[in-house]
């Protein structure tokens, strides 16, 4: 059971299955021909002097030379240290060429990426987004370029929620409009209204609607972001509409402003009673 267990080790770190036998039988040896080595460790005669140079090369064995060749084992702690400190270099020389290799490919390929960037298919005012991650950089991407007027409709489950989210504040800061439509679903407690409380008297037009038909950024009148929840999925997922679109756009405001009209504000909303 030893055995097997140290041969496991020695393979894990890199020899393969004919090298860990027979450094096995070497190191409880003093030295040992390369046949008598095969016939201790199982291993076809035709293969064990393959093997054994394989270990005089990893710096496992030594070759003791006399009347006959034999073979004799390096003290396992010299042979594991030697054999490591050689395989990180051989990782590092292999990283650095590879990292240079990257760098020269990205070089290369930047022209080719931006000259196709610049190109049009009927459909670049409309992209789709499905994973969680890029939803959210696209939604910020966006927040930052927004130069005048910021609306949404929020509404939970949120890959960013805009209550909470710094840049909605510098917007705000700034003085650029921002109106914020929440479903009251999304106030778990008091803390949910509070904040938004800040966030109005910073300068942030805040209003409360039930039954929100969708969640809607709308940046500037002409681009925005449609999320829609997965209706097939047993977890939550979204999926997202980027569009930069000014009749698309103008659609989206009129529905906005027509859900804002008849929403309330966060003092009159009845809270106890929106089952949140």
């Amino acid at each position: 059971m030893e055995l097997a267990l140290h041969k496991r080790r020695l393979h894990d770190l890199g020899l393969n299955a004919y090298e860990s036998s027979a450094y096995i039988v070497l190191i409880g040896h003093v030295q040992f021909k390369a046949l008598e080595v095969a016939g201790r460790a199982n291993i076809p005669r035709a293969k064990i002097y393959d093997v054994l140079n394989s270990l005089v090369d990893k710096g496992f064995v030594r070759v003791v030379h006399g009347k006959t060749k034999q073979f004799s084992a390096v003290e396992p702690r010299l042979a594991l240290e030697g054999y490591l400190n050689r395989r990180r270099e051989s990782f590092l020389r292999e990283w650095e060429d590879r990292q240079q290799l990257a760098d020269q490919v990205s070089n290369d390929l930047a022209t080719v990426f931006q000259d196709g960037s610049h190109g049009h298919s009927p459909l670049d005012y409309l992209r789709i987004i499905g994973d969680t991650r890029q939803i959210v950089e696209e939604y910020r991407r966006m927040l930052l370029e927004t130069r005048n007027e910021y609306l949404e409709f929020a509404r939970p489950p949120y890959a960013v929620d805009p209550g909470h989210e710094p840049i909605v504040k510098s917007l705000v800061d700034k003085g650029l409009a921002c109106r914020l439509m929440f479903d009251p679903h999304g106030f778990r407690d008091p803390v949910g209204k509070a904040k938004l409380k800040l966030l109005e008297h910073a300068g942030a037009e805040i209003r409360v609607g039930r039954n929100i038909p969708i969640k809607l950024a709308l940046f500037d009148g002409h681009s925005g972001m449609i999320s829609l929840d997965d209706p097939v999925v047993s977890h939550q997922r979204i999926t997202a509409l980027v569009f930069e679109h000014r009749s698309l756009g103008s659609a989206m405001r009129t529905l906005f402003d027509d859900l804002w009209n008849r929403s309330s504000t966060l003092d009159d909303f009845p809270f106890d009673e929106a089952g949140s």
